[in-house]
């Protein structure tokens, strides 16, 4: 029983914690700008997020997996942005 309530905790706040990527994302998109996101900061995140997705996938854990593609999707986008936008730069 304690398990399986970790279990649903850990998907809950893993995707929640995970979609705190996309707001910065959107936050891009409508200023068109991105000097003020870490590309360092967002290359670690990114890193981190395939990490656990790896270790999510090789212990066939649901929560993890879930959280961690979110993460991943997130994390990349920020990334894509950052370097679009940096290279628009007049």
């Amino acid at each position: 029983m304690l398990i399986e309530m970790f279990n649903f905790l850990v998907a809950v706040f893993g995707v929640l914690m995970s979609l705190g990527h996309f707001p910065q994302a959107r936050r891009i998109i409508k200023n068109k700008s991105a000097k003020d996101v870490s590309l360092t900061t967002y290359a670690i995140f990114a890193t981190g997020s395939y990490v656990w997705l790896g270790y999510g996938l090789l212990i066939n854990q649901f929560p993890i997996i879930l959280s961690f593609v979110i993460g991943v999707a997130g994390s990349n986008l920020v990334l894509f942005l950052k370097v679009y936008y940096d290279k628009k730069k007049p």
